[in-house]
């Protein structure tokens, strides 16, 4: 039996998720525009901007699915509006010349107070005739507060209260919103990472904006991070480089997932403790995923990696060798231990970038890994030998 759906739900989550995706495109066209300026979300409104030199601009934002709903005189999206605006200029939580913007997916009917109140066709004083007979005639009971504090405020405020609302209609919704990100992002990198760097760079406005909705309080999101975060993206989709993932960095493994992979099996050959055997589940991960996903973004072909592979293979081999070399063919068991130990620790410290400007030694020691778990490379002089007998019983069950 399919579960039923609480629409009700979807279109409240729906509508926080667009609040912070539009905030972002907002962004960026200011970016576009050289604009400094510092973004709040659900602070004095949905999404607040503060521009250097201007006005403080206050967005409220309404997202519908069905497209063809329209903002009518006795719209409970425009009188929530007015409400939020009133009360906050009456408890001077809201500067008095703060600027007021009503963005919504909606349509606008021809001749409704909605529709004088746009930038294109505004005329103020039609506006206000049909906010007032809408407050005295209307029997909505959604707006009976708004309509009352609205009547509540003297000529001069409600002028003064028209003349600082601007009505934005037909906005795209969550979906169509993408379009808008491509266009603003398609001359920092090139059309085939197009993709690749708009879902790394909404990831961190996604993390960033959570950062400030847990706590409002926070620093809000200045202009010069948004910045900082771009330049640091174009700088990873560079031909001598790669983009590496913070939420692949940040995640917490849970090792018994890997208990029996022959890696662990390798690593724990050399007798290193616990908390080195967990930094490889760790490195094993970063680097299987972080691969995974360059191939399934066509950022790195299969045979780069190949290249790649081969090339820490022959590291590794030069070394191995030369430490089986200097400890000769009749040695201890406790001298081969060390020797493993000698081996592991040059991996740990190792770093072969895939590229010149992928710095993060994690994906080196996990691509070791990669191919300590394919038995290609090893860290104990014996690991083909001892290894057949740890995995040789599991293969016969």
């Amino acid at each position: 039996m399919t579960p039923s759906l609480d629409f009700s739900a979807t279109d409240a989550a729906l509508g926080y998720l667009y609040q912070v995706r539009l905030a972002l495109l907002l962004a960026l066209q200011r970016r576009r525009r050289n604009e400094c300026f510092t973004v709040y979300l659900e602070t004095l409104d949905d999404v607040v901007f503060e521009n250097s030199g201007s006005n403080i601009e206050l967005l409220q934002l309404k997202h519908h699915c069905d497209r063809a709903a329209s903002l009518t005189d006795a719209s409970p999206d425009l009188w929530k509006s007015l409400r939020i605006w009133i009360e906050g200029r009456s408890d001077c939580s809201i500067p008095e010349d703060a600027q007021f913007y009503l963005i919504t997916t909606s349509n606008i009917r021809i001749g409704s107070s909605a529709s004088y109140l746009t930038s294109e066709y505004r005329n103020e004083s039609e506006a206000l005739k049909k906010l007032q007979m809408t407050a005295a005639t209307s029997k909505n009971q959604t707006n009976v507060l708004s309509y009352k504090l609205f009547q509540g405020l003297s000529s001069d405020e409600k002028a003064a209260l028209v003349r600082a609302i601007t009505i934005i209609p037909n906005t795209p919704n969550i979906g169509e919103i993408e379009e808008g990100l491509r266009t603003e992002v398609r001359f920092i990198v090139k059309n085939n990472q197009l993709e690749s760097f708009l879902e790394r760079l909404e990831g961190w406005w996604y993390r960033r904006s959570i950062k400030q909705l847990i706590n409002p309080n926070s620093s809000p999101i200045l202009s010069e991070e948004i910045e900082n975060q771009i330049d640091d993206l174009r700088e990873q989709f560079k031909l001598d480089a790669l983009p590496v993932d913070q939420d692949l960095i940040d995640k917490e493994i849970d090792p018994s997932i890997y208990e029996d992979r022959i890696f662990v099996q390798q690593v724990k050959l050399t007798g290193v403790r616990n908390a080195r055997i967990l930094a490889a589940v760790r490195d094993y991960y970063r680097a299987f995923e972080q691969r995974s996903r360059w191939i399934r973004e066509d950022l790195l072909l299969v045979g780069d990696l190949d290249k790649y592979e081969k090339f820490l293979q022959e590291e590794w081999e030069l070394y191995f060798y030369r430490v089986a070399d200097e400890m000769g063919d009749s040695v201890s068991e406790e001298a081969k231990r060390k020797a493993a130990q000698e081996i592991y620790a040059w991996v740990e410290q190792t770093c072969y970038p895939i590229r010149d400007q992928v710095k993060h030694p994690s994906l080196t020691r996990g691509s070791f890994h990669i191919l300590s778990d394919k038995l290609k490379v090893g860290w104990h002089p014996d690991f083909q030998q001892r290894l057949e007998q740890i995995l040789e019983p599991q293969v016969l069950v």
